[in-house]
């Protein structure tokens, strides 16, 4: 649950925290502290997936400047500011998924 506050860090619960913290490190490849356009290309490489220089060069152009720990925290609670609970979302899901098979199928 997000708590209203101009902290960043307040706006997120621990756990939430510590996930994003991990998915930082996780995508900050070379440990600098900042997400770079290689950093991103290296990520997904990781992965198993190729992506050309433009996609990882569109991606880092979202921030107004470099990406550390905390424009990523930022970016990411203006992006899940406008989601609903999880909670929300499931019971949503669970009024299509009338089988309870894990999966919503095309009439």
């Amino acid at each position: 649950p997000q708590r209203s506050g101009s902290n960043v860090f307040a706006n997120f619960d621990q756990q939430q925290f510590q996930e994003f913290k991990e998915a930082f490190k996780i995508i900050d490849q070379d440990r600098d502290g900042f997400i770079s356009e290689k950093d991103l290309k290296d990520m997904w490489a990781s992965l198993g997936i190729i992506q050309d220089d433009k996609f990882s060069a569109d991606m880092v152009k979202v921030s107004p400047g470099q990406i550390n720990f905390t424009a990523l925290l930022t970016f990411m609670g203006e992006k899940l500011s406008d989601t609903d609970p999880e909670d929300v979302l499931h019971n949503s899901f669970a009024c299509f998924d009338v089988q309870n098979t894990g999966y919503i199928t095309q009439a």
